[in-house]
């Protein structure tokens, strides 16, 4: 989770001006743009605080799930959206809209942290996932990244992690530098998460996974979370970047001038699952 929020904000700067380097300052404004919290930490807080209040069996974990994405995102509403989540976050009887847009994955992280087995977390995955994004790829795609995060928390080797994937989700057959020369902006699910678990593969510490995935040039912010929350889960993350996490969380609250509690669903699920 730490380290979705940390790739998010790093990447904020770049969603839109591509990068086509590593070289560059991790949390530095650019442009005149400031780096901060998107809809990725936005809504990645949002499936922390279902978890924490969901029932113990997860059982009302999706009816808790769109409560706290309308909670947050309304409270927030101007993080970043995609314009059809926009629309469902004010909507009194959401539904879901067979979307396979790349949001389906930059939240889950949350899921292999309060899950007791591979196929719980795909459960809990699912749960939070299909009340938007429906769609066979989408579900997916969410499945895939909760998969990694798992395994990386019980210690699995980085080989048999991608060989999980390769077997089950995506064939991983491209390396970076393959494909960022041609590579470009992309928010599908199809198009942008095996990319992003790629970036995972080739790094040997968080920051550089996050690194790598904004020098790809596609959609940053979310690639980054993506492949932030991955390398957290197998390299762990330090005290100094987690202070820089809730930095970023309380700044998100305090743009809107509301009392801060994002930080405090961040410290509640952190205590209760990490």
């Amino acid at each position: 989770m730490i380290g979705a929020i940390l790739g998010d904000v790093a990447g904020s700067a770049y969603e839109f001006s591509p990068n086509k380097s590593k070289d560059f300052e991790l949390f530095a404004d650019r442009n005149g743009k400031k780096c901060y919290c998107t809809d990725d930490s936005m809504m990645t807080l949002a499936v922390a605080d279902a978890l924490l209040n969901a029932k113990e069996d997860f059982s009302d974990l999706s009816d808790q799930t769109v409560i706290s994405m309308q909670k947050i995102g309304r409270d927030h509403p101007h993080a970043g959206y995609g314009g059809r989540f926009f629309s469902w976050i004010f909507e009194r009887n959401p539904k879901a809209y067979r979307s396979y847009g790349n949001g389906a994955a930059m939240r889950v992280s949350p899921c292999a942290y309060a899950a007791n087995s591979l196929e719980q977390a795909l459960y809990l995955s699912d749960c939070v996932t299909k009340v938007t994004h429906d769609h066979p790829e989408g579900i997916k795609a969410a499945r895939a990244v909760t998969a990694c995060i798992y395994l990386a928390l019980r210690g699995e080797s980085k080989e048999v992690i991608l060989s999980h994937v390769r077997e089950n989700y995506y064939p991983l057959d491209k390396t970076l530098d393959e494909i960022r020369p041609e590579y470009s902006f992309d928010v599908t699910c199809m198009g942008s998460v095996p990319e992003s678990i790629q970036c995972f593969a080739e790094a040997e510490s968080l920051e550089e996974s996050i690194r790598n995935a904004v020098s790809l040039g596609g959609d940053a912010d979310t690639m980054a979370a993506i492949a932030g929350s991955i390398a957290e889960a197998f390299y762990g993350v330090s005290e100094e970047m987690e202070r820089i996490a809730a930095k970023y969380i309380i700044e998100a609250d305090n743009y809107y001038g509301i009392q801060p509690y994002l930080i405090d669903i961040f410290l509640d699920f952190r205590y209760k699952y990490m």
